[in-house]
């Protein structure tokens, strides 16, 4: 009775152990990327905020321009992590007719923004968010969200997370 059970024991171990290395070698694990490009609809919505300055802007001011559109907070480590991918960026492509909006969804974003920006040497569009405007965009939910817009207004690629420069510089470039 002994030797019997001790057969069973082993045979349903062994067939245990068969399982999981059957379920584990036919299941996929999900990719995990740092950023996802998503589709995206055209064209993009236009919206008026105030800069950190205090003067109106709207997105159909830039119509003509290249636009990379920032959904970001100054206290976000992805957010903070791109700034000077952007600030290179704008420094590089400004001339070429590249605009740099990023708008910031801090809470009291107008008392915090204004000193990030200048402690951080950001050089290009700071918008104080509001939440009409992030659902115009799909209803921003990660952050950062980026949105890249062609000359024409078109909306053409949509990145969730963080991305390095070369990302983003390989399709301003394009539109350009």
């Amino acid at each position: 009775m002994k030797k019997l059970f001790i057969v069973i024991v082993i045979l349903v171990s062994i067939s245990t152990v068969f399982l999981v290395v059957n379920i584990i070698k036919t299941s996929k694990a999900p990719e995990i990327k740092e950023a996802v490009e998503k589709p995206v609809y055209d064209p993009a919505p236009d919206f008026a905020l105030m800069d950190i300055f205090g003067k109106e802007q709207r997105l159909s001011d830039f119509r003509g321009k290249v636009i990379i559109l920032s959904f970001w907070a100054t206290w976000c480590p992805p957010c903070r992590k791109g700034i000077p991918n952007f600030i290179e960026l704008y420094n590089e492509y400004k001339d070429d007719g590249l605009e740099i909006i990023g708008i910031t969804l801090d809470w009291n974003a107008a008392r915090q923004a204004p000193p990030f920006a200048i402690e951080n040497g950001i050089n290009y569009t700071i918008l104080i968010g509001k939440q009409e405007v992030s659902d115009l965009y799909g209803g921003v939910v990660s952050i950062p969200t980026t949105f890249i817009i062609d000359r024409d207004g078109g909306l053409k690629k949509r990145y969730i997370g963080y991305q390095e420069k070369d990302i983003f510089e390989r399709e301003i470039k394009e539109l350009l």
